[in-house]
């Protein structure tokens, strides 16, 4: 395993980690991590038709001994500083997405933010903007 992937796996291989950290991979979770693909600026010059293999690479670093330490450390060293609160955007809006965050998926997120080194404040306006996005009547 390189020590560096393309900031575009990594922004899908955190999207992943939380939508798969409750081990329920919701039809809502999965159509968003498509939306974001398609519709976010940041994925732009990312070619969606990779995103499957990005998702299936990510699955198999998950599934080796320490892989999730290993997803959020080439997360950590792939992503620019500059987009590091736009990886752990793309992360709460996956966990958002199906209305019910589990405490699973609360975990990993408290995990990326650590690791991306997300200012707490910057951290609760991204949680709650993405809270007000995904509510419903």
């Amino acid at each position: 395993m390189s020590a560096k992937v393309s900031p575009h796996q990594a922004l899908i291989y955190l999207m992943v980690l939380v939508s798969a950290s409750d081990a329920n991979m919701t039809d809502g979770e999965l159509g968003e991590i498509g939306y974001i693909v398609q519709k976010f600026p940041v994925f732009r010059d990312f070619d969606p038709e990779r995103l499957v293999v990005a998702a299936e690479e990510v699955g198999e670093i998950l599934s080796a001994d320490g892989g999730l330490d290993a997803v959020l450390e080439l997360a950590r060293s792939s992503i620019p500083a500059k987009l590091r609160e736009t990886a752990y955007a793309v992360a709460v809006e996956v966990a958002a997405a199906d209305s019910r965050v589990a405490q699973e998926e609360l975990r990993v997120l408290e995990l990326i933010r650590n690791k991306l080194e997300i200012d707490r404040l910057a951290a609760a306006a991204i949680e709650r903007s993405a809270r007000a996005r995904h509510m419903t009547l």
